[in-house]
């Protein structure tokens, strides 16, 4: 399989875990308390920004079945592309972490104080809370994981 094609069928993997992942625990993936375990997925952009558009993709497709649609489709989406080019970005998982957590927390906030008209500071919090908290697990799995010759094996290009 050529480079390109690999590329492809990755991220096209990827975006489909991160959509199923959302939606079979959707009772977590939306509102104002939620705790996407897809998201910890996105700590593959720390080790490889080629993982980047699955990842963005694959929250586009799970916002599609968000009950706030227009909404998830605008503000999640932008959230997750500020988290994905922070953990790129960013020389620890851990700072990867909090970037996406606020971004999170910050722009979906946001997204739930105009869609359901509640104030924005307690949503942005329960939002960054849990997405903290997900991200946490995500970087404790992470430092697990890169110790493992056939993971990095398998993340890299």
């Amino acid at each position: 399989m050529n480079n390109k094609t690999s590329w492809i069928a990755k991220n096209a993997i990827l975006a489909a875990l991160y959509a199923v992942f959302t939606v079979m625990i959707s009772p977590l993936s939306y509102g104002s308390i939620q705790m996407r375990f897809s998201e910890i997925l996105i700590f593959l952009a720390f080790y490889n920004k080629n993982y980047i558009p699955g990842l963005v993709i694959g929250c586009f497709i799970a916002n599609l079945f968000s009950p706030m649609m227009v909404y998830d489709l605008c503000f999640g989406v932008g959230a997750t592309i500020i988290a994905v080019y922070g953990m790129y970005l960013s020389k620890s998982k851990w700072m990867g972490a909090l970037i996406g957590a606020l971004a999170n927390g910050v722009l979906v906030g946001i997204e739930l104080s105009l869609a359901y008209q509640l104030p924005f500071l307690i949503n942005a919090i329960y939002v960054f809370v849990g997405e903290m908290a997900v991200l946490v697990i995500g970087a404790i799995l992470f430092n697990i994981l890169e110790k493992k010759d056939v993971f990095l094996n398998i993340i890299s290009d």
